[in-house]
């Protein structure tokens, strides 16, 4: 039987301060407003519930349940779920959180939900296709999938610019040991092609589709105002979207 080369990643104390530092700069910030921005323009006025699969240290959660909206945030790692807790009790919002791998949220779940997202979580897996069907289960046949990964082709595009020709001719594109770099960045035609059994995508954007290429001096001097003004700008340019580090599908679930 085919064994995968490596598990689903999980994060620990280490990766979750990594991951504080990632969102308290301009990355952080550029990609939450690209996928508020998203949602915003697709989610009906009512109250929804919501599943965070893999919600990391839940700042789309509490952004929606700022928003008035019921959510649930599912997260295998403790350090990342207590410091999803910690901000929730800070903002005085309500939320349940479970603890639990995504392979087990169908026995923990007991309806569909009306929005699931599924944010920077399939390139940390295994066998990301797996995840597909589970997420369909998940999702209210009139509900929306939030849809967001890491993109293969931003990260080949980046290598070219650097001049990083050996790595992209022997395809090692994978992080390794404690590395925040995700072990299985996606291809966004071949997902699509899995992707077809389960939803159909309503809506993509590029999120990140210039900063992470502009020289470190340029990054240094324009504004966060600026830069979110030009990211949400651009996000769905034709030429632009695919070079998104991480690229954000809106999707309905296949009948």
């Amino acid at each position: 039987m085919h064994q995968p080369a490596h598990h689903d990643r999980h994060f620990d104390e280490l990766a979750t301060r990594f991951a504080e530092k990632i969102y308290g700069g301009a990355k952080g910030a550029i990609r939450l407003a690209v996928l508020q921005a998203d949602l915003k323009e697709v989610l009906p006025a009512r109250p929804l519930r919501v599943l965070d699969v893999g919600a990391g240290l839940g700042h789309m959660s509490l952004w929606l349940a700022g928003h008035g909206h019921q959510v649930t945030l599912a997260e295998p790692a403790a350090p990342m779920l207590d410091g999803a807790r910690a901000r929730f009790a800070d903002a005085g919002c309500e939320a349940t959180f479970v603890q639990a791998p995504w392979q087990e949220l169908l026995g923990q779940c007991s309806e569909p939900f009306d929005l699931v997202l599924c944010h920077a979580v399939l390139e940390w897996l295994a066998e990301p296709p797996a995840i597909l069907p589970v997420l369909h289960q998940l999702t209210a046949p009139d509900g929306w999938l939030s849809l967001a990964f890491y993109n293969r082709d931003a990260l080949i595009y980046r290598n070219l610019l650097k001049g990083h020709f050996r790595k992209l001719r022997k395809e090692r594109f994978a992080g390794e040991g404690q590395s925040l770099t995700p072990q299985c960045p996606l291809d966004p035609r071949e997902l699509a092609g899995q992707l077809d059994d389960w939803f159909r995508v309503e809506q993509q954007s590029g999120v990140r589709v210039f900063h992470d290429y502009m020289p470190v001096e340029f990054q240094a001097r324009a504004e966060l105002t600026d830069l979110l003004e030009m990211e949400l700008a651009h996000r769905r340019h034709p030429a632009f979207t695919g070079l998104g580090r991480y690229l954000h599908w809106l999707c309905r679930p296949q009948p």
